[in-house]
């Protein structure tokens, strides 16, 4: 009598094509987000691989889940943090259903799958390997998935950092969103790392003015004084400024560059020459534009809920963000020098981050992509969001944006987060994994 052994699955780790389709597949929208099912997923699976772990939650539907392997304690804990929660897809169209995670030419289509489970699926995969093989680690690592990144992080790091820091004790530096996927500049492959970000600064400005009825036109009252501020906004910019870690991300592309590309990039940091420059650059420009000045977009209007009533008071919500090392005081200061001062002005919320990146394993992470990609070069990125990273800086942690892809030189990464048919190259997971695990081994 004849047998037929059928062979196993190899481990999840090894199949992050499927690991991330399977986190796609959690609807995770925030709000409300509801990440309870993805996080007890990524739980069972470090549990069944005989990782201890740890379920912390400020609400019973929104846990995080944190573990660790020990390391030789040759060198501080490592942590790796990613988001599990995603933004919404209502209004869009997508080729392909967003929460099916079906791959198609040659792409895995779903939200979230840039922003960020590819990411998580990436970190867990390489720190599931690690356990599997009894990978040698210089210190110990720790597995952090959270909730809520994406409405501000009550619920997830910011909760963490606050109530739990004792969890990240000893931390030095950790990845987590986002760099380390390649763009093509000036016939490069260049890979920027994230290694400082801009610090939100929201705020409300009020106008007041004489009101009345809508059959009783006004002039020059709340209305109009909106109206002014609007248009200025529109056609003006803060002040230009070069702060050290947009210098040294200006720098290490130009040099990387050369030649006529990497002067225009270097001559970014003249206030004379940089909005002709961010111009001439198209789409690249659309990255380094908003890493020059203090920035205010103009997102909430409210005014009279009645058609004929002319209100007396109108208000304006900014998203501000603060260049590294300025604070909600420099930001008045500009404002009121562009729009004047006959409006009330309210600072709504603003997290401080550090002036200067901590620059200690940028060189190592460097040789990694280096020796994934032998024509690949890192450079440091400013962000012009935001990320969690913001609140891991109050325990002194020091993120660098490093979540691996190797992308089509014809694909826009940043343009598809958060887009419809947001979709990641199938290829590009092994990629990620593979120097996610190399710099597991080799961090200090």
């Amino acid at each position: 009598m004849e047998t037929t052994l059928q062979k196993l699955p190899d481990p999840i780790h090894e199949r992050p094509v499927e690991l991330l389709q399977n986190l796609i597949r959690f609807n995770t929208t925030n709000p409300p987000g509801n990440e309870r099912a993805c996080i007890e997923y990524i739980n069972d699976l470090l549990k069944n691989a005989g990782i201890e772990t740890n379920l912390v939650a400020k609400t019973p539907e929104r846990p995080n889940v944190i573990a660790r392997l020990i390391g030789q304690g040759k060198a501080p804990p490592l942590l790796l943090y990613g988001h599990v929660d995603v933004v919404t897809t209502e209004g869009q169209k997508w080729t392909y259903p967003p929460f099916e995670a079906r791959i198609e030419d040659g792409y895995i289509w779903g939200r979230g799958a840039l922003d960020m489970k590819s990411g998580v699926a990436m970190m867990l995969a390489a720190f599931l390997k690690a356990k599997s093989e009894k990978t040698v680690l210089p210190g110990d690592v720790i597995f952090c998935a959270v909730a809520n990144e994406e409405a501000g992080g009550d619920f997830g790091s910011r909760f963490l950092v606050n109530d739990h820091a004792n969890l990240f004790k000893g931390v030095k530096y950790a990845f987590g969103e986002f760099g380390g996927f390649n763009i093509n500049m000036g016939g490069k492959r260049v890979y920027p790392i994230m290694v400082a970000e801009k610090q939100c600064c929201w705020m409300k400005i009020t106008f007041h003015g004489r009101g009345g009825h809508g059959s009783m036109p006004v002039q020059r009252q709340a209305m109009a004084k909106l109206a002014r501020t609007l248009h200025l906004l529109d056609q003006k910019q803060l002040p230009h400024h070069l702060t050290p870690a947009v210098h040294l991300m200006l720098t290490s592309i130009a040099d990387a560059l050369g030649g006529i590309s990497g002067l225009a990039i270097r001559a970014l940091s003249n206030p004379l020459l940089a909005g002709a420059i961010t111009d001439a650059l198209g789409e690249h420009g659309n990255i380094f534009a908003p890493l020059l000045h203090n920035t205010i977009s103009p997102t909430v209007l409210k005014a009279s809920d009645k058609i004929n009533v002319i209100p007396s008071e109108v208000s304006l919500g900014l998203d501000g963000r603060l260049l590294p090392g300025f604070t909600p005081d420099d930001m008045e200061k500009e404002i009121r020098a562009l729009l004047g001062s006959d409006f009330n002005l309210e600072v709504l919320d603003h997290d401080p981050g550090p002036s200067a990146p901590d620059m200690g394993l940028f060189d190592t992470l460097s040789s990694v992509i280096k020796s994934a990609d032998h024509q690949g070069i890192a450079v440091p990125y400013v962000a012009s969001g935001v990320t969690d990273a913001r609140f891991f800086t109050k325990l002194g942690i020091q993120t660098y944006g490093f979540t691996p892809l190797q992308l089509p030189d014809d694909f826009n990464f940043i343009s598809t987060i958060h887009a419809a048919d947001e979709r990641v190259p199938v290829k590009a997971l092994d990629f990620g994994v593979k120097a996610i695990y190399k710099a597991m081994q080799i961090f200090h």
